[in-house]
């Protein structure tokens, strides 16, 4: 087997042995891969158009919260969001990708839904929000796991194993 890279394992994944004979196994969904990706992304870079939109108002929210230099890090958490959600929809650095906003989405949701600081009606709607990020959080994992698809720049950009 050719060597690979710890980074090229980390960006595309492990490689996999090419089959000439076929076996029982999972069929890939590549174009089911592809919908699931912009259906992941999409929430990503309307977050994120959203913070660089009403910049005032996320350094604000980022503020109240106790958050450290609310006016840079409201740029760089949309910008964050853009860019993750642009590889994630593309599928080009589609685990790195993944990963970052795996890494973004934690930290946001322990600071941001903190559902266990609330109560009543509050306490509800921050839990609800804490667990839909915990279900983009697995769908994010599961992407980095299985990678993007056939239908992904990454795709193409993968070099084959050597036999």
């Amino acid at each position: 087997m050719a060597h690979v890279s710890i980074a090229e394992r980390f960006a595309f994944g492990t490689p996999t042995e090419q089959v000439s004979e076929p076996r029982f196994g999972v069929l890939q969904r590549s174009g089911t891969m592809l919908v699931a990706r912009i259906l992941i992304g999409a929430i990503f870079l309307v977050s994120g158009f959203a913070k660089l939109g009403d910049h005032s108002g996320t350094a604000g929210h980022m503020a109240g919260v106790g958050i450290p230099a609310p006016d840079v890090l409201a740029y760089v958490a949309g910008w964050a969001e853009i860019i993750g959600g642009i590889a994630v929809m593309a599928g080009f650095l589609a685990r790195i990708g993944a990963f970052a906003l795996v890494a973004f989405l934690t930290i946001t949701t322990l600071v941001f839904h903190a559902f266990w600081n609330y109560q009543g009606q509050e306490l509800i709607q921050q839990s609800v929000q804490f667990m839909k990020n915990l279900a983009v959080i697995g769908g994010l994992l599961l992407l980095y796991a299985v990678g993007p698809g056939r239908y992904s720049i990454d795709a193409k950009l993968r070099r084959p194993l050597a036999p």
